[in-house]
């Protein structure tokens, strides 16, 4: 996924949290004592485009740090082994609202609350993953964008072969401990044979 998907992903989130925060959109009304928002992160860094493209567009949707709004960042710094007590322990603050950036840190705050209301910027299947009941009845205490990551990945093997017609081996890379993954590959393997592809499946942790 490139840093360009990313930053619109956070950046198409923000719509969701800002209708959470107060409505209408950008339009909070004073005084009132600022919304605490936890952004749980698990393989997004500090001072990354990504965390500077959510900050630049609460700015840019009317909200005012310190004002409007206080952020709670928590870094995983890719382990992924700690987010079950870090999404425990961002519930045990009682934030107004959890913004999430992949599928497990969604699962590991989905089973931290069921009523904090959490958001998704850069979730790839949130119905297959168990986050929502569909699209069009998401139900729960989830909203936010899915990037139907899963859905298009025989579509991309396709556009790759259309692409360079001489392609026969196609390398996979992926991380196994990110649910989507998993039917991401079953995808792929399903088209690959139709197009005379061979698979090499990689995974990176």
């Amino acid at each position: 996924m490139s840093l360009q998907f990313s930053r619109r992903g956070f950046a198409l989130g923000l719509a969701s949290l800002a209708a959470l925060l107060c409505l209408p959109y950008g339009a909070c009304a004073q005084p009132f004592p600022p919304k605490r928002v936890a952004v749980l992160l698990v393989g997004i860094m500090e001072q990354s485009e990504e965390t500077k493209a959510f900050q630049r567009g609460l700015r840019d949707a009317g909200y005012v740090e310190g004002r409007d709004v206080t952020i709670e960042w928590w870094y995983g710094r890719g382990h992924y082994d700690l987010l079950s007590e870090a999404a425990a322990d961002v519930v045990r603050r009682n934030p107004d609202v959890i913004v999430v950036e992949s599928t497990p840190a969604a699962l590991a705050a989905k089973r931290a609350t069921t009523t904090i209301p959490i958001v998704l910027a850069l979730v790839s299947d949130s119905v297959g993953s168990g986050l929502v009941a569909s699209l069009a009845h998401p139900g729960g205490n989830v909203t936010g964008v899915t990037n139907q990551t899963v859905d298009l990945a025989g579509k991309r093997l396709q556009l790759l072969k259309e692409a360079i017609p001489g392609t026969k081996r196609v390398v996979v890379i992926f991380n196994p401990e990110t649910p989507p993954n998993q039917v991401m590959i079953s995808r792929l393997k399903q088209a690959a044979p139709e197009l005379g592809v061979e698979l090499k499946l990689k995974s990176v942790r």
